[in-house]
């Protein structure tokens, strides 16, 4: 089976990943932040390895590297950690359900009202979009930084400029965009949300919440933190504050060596790789009158989302299974990002490479999709 599904997870993973995993499991076996004995340290140093890591890529404090089971949660915990009763949010309208749910969610219990902007291939398009929603009672713009559906990129450093003339914290979901596209807090967001086990080849259930200190959240879970046990009340100091219960200490030691991996590569190698591979598909399945493409006239990350007439996505996807190919067809948990595009009743076709593919792969899956019936 060939993995053209790496949106959903990247695989194979490098195998110093696996290496790490096993390691982890062998040798570091303690919980850490639970003690004084050995087999803590050893363990907490190793997790504070990674986080360190994490700090360097991009660009943070360490403090303010918080190790979450997925971005699902990063997010969660960024939007339901900075809205309050009342206020008022703003989405993209290519935002997957990790933040469009949380906001609708507070929508119902919490009175917070939100505006979704339409974006364009035109980044001042899409900022003056942005710019007309925002209102006295604004309290965040939550933005993707690539689509999950299209890989369309969004104008985050506009945005983050954006948001800091109106005080206010933008949160970006960076689950799809880090590892592929060069992106760190000195773009200027609030919050960066990531996934693991995406483009930086780390396993799953490992997320990251990234934030630079200017704002402080209010917490979704409380419970040990290995921190100020004596008291009842949440411990205030960061990272442990936003860390309650034990981590993925498997999980965040085998990511180590998925950041090296993205950064001894590099994100703008990987990103010219998979782009060349999506180039390549496009090209052959461009002149076949029963496929439609999706946005691919503006500036995406390497994916590339189409549909064949008279085949359903999932069917068509399951069709593909047979000869050889993970590929994801429906939804892709992105209910706004179909609105947009008018395909909630027949969601898409997602191609999505890494690293590890290659051109004869590429070729393969195109005879593939070339030669399947239609009505």
């Amino acid at each position: 089976m060939i993995n053209f599904d790496n949106s959903a997870t990247t695989y194979p993973k490098p195998a110093a990943v696996a290496n790490a995993a096993r390691a982890a499991l062998l040798h570091y076996g303690g919980n850490p932040g639970r003690g004084g004995h050995t087999l803590s340290l050893q363990a907490a140093q190793k997790v504070f390895e990674t986080r360190e890591k994490a700090a360097r890529m991009f660009k943070a404090q360490t403090e303010n590297v918080v190790f979450t089971p997925n971005c699902t949660f990063a997010l969660n915990m960024a939007i339901k950690g900075v809205l309050p009763q009342g206020s008022h949010v703003i989405l993209s309208d290519h935002e997957h359900n990790a933040a469009a749910r949380p906001v609708y969610a507070l929508s119902k219990t919490k009175g917070v009202s939100f505006s979704v902007a339409q974006t364009y291939p035109d980044p001042k398009a899409t900022l003056e979009s942005f710019r007309k929603l925002i209102r006295p009672d604004t309290r965040a713009i939550v933005c993707t930084a690539a689509s999950n559906v299209t890989g369309a990129v969004m104008p985050v450093k506009a945005l983050s400029d954006l948001a800091k003339q109106h005080h206010i914290p933008l949160i970006v979901d960076a689950a799809q965009a880090c590892g592929v596209l060069d992106l760190t807090l000195d773009d200027g967001m609030d919050f960066l949300c990531l996934s693991g086990h995406k483009a930086l080849y780390g396993p799953t259930g490992t997320g990251l919440l990234i934030s630079n200190g200017s704002y402080q959240l209010d917490t979704i879970i409380e419970g040990g933190t290995g921190a100020t046990s004596a008291s009842l009340e949440q411990t205030p100091f960061l990272p442990e504050k936003l860390e309650s219960g034990t981590l993925n200490t498997v999980g965040i030691i085998a990511l180590a060596p998925g950041l090296d991996f993205v950064q001894k590569m590099t994100p703008k190698r990987i990103y010219d790789h998979e782009m060349s591979l999506c180039k390549r598909l496009e090209d052959r399945l461009r002149n076949d009158e029963r496929i439609t493409l999706y946005e691919t006239d503006r500036m995406r990350s390497p994916v590339l989302a189409f549909n064949i007439r008279g085949i359903h996505s999932e069917e068509a996807a399951r069709l593909l299974s047979r000869k050889g190919f993970a590929m994801r067809g429906g939804i892709q948990c992105a209910a706004l990002t179909h609105k947009t595009l008018g395909t909630l009743d027949t969601g898409v076709v997602r191609f999505s490479p890494s690293l590890f593919n290659n051109f004869r792969q590429t070729d393969m899956l195109a005879g593939a999709i070339l030669s399947l019936k239609t009505p």
